[in-house]
């Protein structure tokens, strides 16, 4: 089966990308999923607000799935990955954009934060790696 060209763009960055790229890139289609949730709520568009939550929930379970539970700190990542899993729970059976708003919020600065750390990381010549 042939691929288009952004099919493959897009498999060469996740299959060469280091474990921080790859958690930047999650919270990044979350953030997209969470957009794409919202308008089809407000286009009445059910079915596919239903579709789009989900992929944000399966990103909630790999962000939790990926978690080093040897790193202390994990512990609170898991607590706020669960908080923002239930709240997108939530927000799909009531289709509530305020709850996306929320949720999409948090992502945002974990987000934000992860650039930071990537790039003061990169500064000191060490990875970033998901606790």
């Amino acid at each position: 089966m042939l691929q288009n060209p952004a099919q493959v763009y897009q498999n060469n960055q996740v299959t060469t990308a280091t474990p921080g790229e790859l958690t930047l890139m999650l919270y990044n289609g979350a953030i997209r999923f969470i957009k794409q949730t919202r308008q089809a709520i407000l286009d009445k568009k059910l079915e596919k607000a239903h579709e789009c939550n989900i992929r944000v929930q399966d990103i909630l379970h790999e962000l939790m799935s990926s978690l080093n539970r040897d790193v202390p700190i994990s512990e609170q990542f898991i607590t706020m990955y669960d908080y923002m899993l239930r709240r997108m729970v939530e927000a799909n059976v009531r289709k509530d954009v305020e709850i996306l708003d929320e949720v999409e919020s948090l992502f945002g600065e974990f987000r934000d934060t992860w650039k930071e750390a990537m790039i003061l990381a990169k500064k000191q010549g060490q990875a970033v790696e998901q606790p």
